[in-house]
């Protein structure tokens, strides 16, 4: 699903933002670029600024046109940050938009369209669109970076796609290191007690403060590397006392 939502660039004029671009939307799953017309790409800027991203920057597709662009898309919407008179659907919110895109991209291609740096996209490239769409920002600067645009709407596709109930999105899992033993959790506790008892910390017999530390290692659950390293540390303090 991902795969049929195209990102079009129209006449870039720094080739790092299509770099940076790229980035924005490899971290959400996008990978079909296409640019219109750039200033200057391909570039060895636009490859360092994308940041392992650069397979979407070798594998983009240079168009001369926006209907070249759209080709085959059933949605496309144009981002704009300039309410216009042109009678087109426009979303008042993000989320709606990706939602709606989303859905249409189960089957078919669809587009998100971005202007140029300085003016966006002009009258006659918003007619290629069948829809527009806006990111709400503070009404006194409103201006986005072409790549933090491309951001904010990518993240809002994927976000819309992750939530659908047939979505294969999964949060990826800390890795946990092996749980101790109960032998291990014993001599570490021993070993504890030795040292506190060495060092004059404890000094009441019927104090509960052991307890009350096994208690907050088993809530802390130490895998067995930190357990190691926290024998370590009283191995060290053991020399220290002597």
């Amino acid at each position: 699903m991902l795969s049929n939502i195209r990102i079009v660039l129209v006449q870039t004029f720094h080739p790092g933002n299509i770099g940076a671009s790229a980035r924005a939307m490899k971290t959400m799953g996008l990978s079909d670029l296409v640019v219109v017309n750039p200033r200057c790409f391909p570039d060895p800027e636009a490859s360092r600024l994308a940041a392992g991203a650069e397979d979407l920057v070798d594998k983009a597709r240079v168009v001369e046109s926006l209907v070249d662009a759209v080709s085959g898309c059933v949605q496309v919407v144009g981002a704009s940050a300039r309410l216009r008179s042109l009678p087109l659907p426009h979303f008042d919110e993000p989320d709606a938009m990706a939602r709606d895109l989303v859905i249409r991209a189960e089957h078919d291609p669809v587009a998100l369209v971005f202007g140029r740096e300085r003016f966006g996209l002009t009258n006659d490239e918003i007619r290629c669109c069948s829809h527009q769409a806006s990111i709400p920002a503070n009404p006194d600067y409103g201006i986005l970076n072409l790549a933090q645009a491309v951001q904010v709407l990518s993240h809002e596709v994927f976000t819309a796609w992750r939530r659908l109930p047939n979505s294969d999105y999964r949060l990826p899992k800390p890795i946990e290191g092996r749980p101790p033993s109960r032998e291990q959790l014993g001599h570490f506790h021993d070993h504890l007690s030795r040292v506190m008892q060495a060092s004059g910390f404890l000094t009441q017999p019927h104090a509960r403060t052991e307890a009350q530390l096994q208690a907050l290692f088993a809530r802390a659950q130490p895998s067995r590397r930190e357990l190691s390293l926290l024998r370590g540390l009283l191995a060290a303090l053991e020399r220290d006392t002597r």
